[in-house]
């Protein structure tokens, strides 16, 4: 599965380059998106598959973090829990910025995800006795950078990202006996329920 969206992520990186087609346009995320003005709700998870085509260093980046995090992520948790905490983390990101954002903001990337691996890694190496000393300064450089001016870089998704991938793992340490299994999907479902619901913020309280 990382190598999966990996290779999905830096396809649609191409298809950006090709004049014409519009593809940032379409899969960008924006918090207008999902408002009264424009009901478009799958921004909320395509633009974690769309990066600056100005600045490669963006994509090459958060894509060498998918493959350090995924290759550990997956091999714990087995790939469609992998994909579930990837995705949810993405939907996340997006919530940051409908809540922290301005409604007009523009975002592309994958770093609301990328966090969301980090900070569920973090949470289940704590919970399960391991060294978490080196991620919590890789975390805490990344956060820091992403409030230096001048960088645009989307703070409010990481750190979206990161308070959910943070519960996602705790979900997936506290139910990870075989007898919890269903107790686990439910769980991830109601996450993504309420991620859903927060990104309407601008159904339930229109712009302007």
């Amino acid at each position: 599965m990382t190598y999966s969206l990996i290779g999905i992520t830096l396809a649609v990186f191409v298809l950006q380059l090709i004049p014409g087609l519009g593809v940032t346009n379409l899969l960008y995320f924006t918090p207008i998106a999902v408002s009264d003005i424009a009901l478009q709700p799958w921004r909320l998870i395509t633009t974690v598959f769309v990066h600056s085509t100005g600045l490669i260093f963006h994509v090459l980046l958060n894509m060498y973090t998918l493959w350090i995090f995924g290759q550990l992520l997956e091999g714990l948790l087995g790939r469609w829990r992998f994909l579930a905490l990837y995705l949810l983390s993405g939907l996340a990101g997006s919530v940051g910025v409908v809540w922290l954002s301005d409604p007009s903001a523009s975002v592309v990337g994958a770093s609301g995800a990328i966090f969301g691996l980090m900070g569920a890694f973090l949470v289940i190496q704590r919970r399960l006795g391991g060294q978490t000393t080196q991620l919590f300064v890789l975390l805490g450089i990344n956060l820091v950078i992403g409030f230096v001016p001048g960088l645009n870089i989307a703070w409010q998704a990481h750190l979206g990202g990161l308070l959910a991938g943070a519960l996602i793992g705790f979900i997936f340490v506290e139910t990870r006996k075989r007898s919890q299994q269903t107790l686990q999907t439910w769980l991830l479902v109601a996450v993504g329920i309420v991620l859903l619901l927060l990104s309407m913020r601008y159904v339930f309280l229109p712009i302007g």
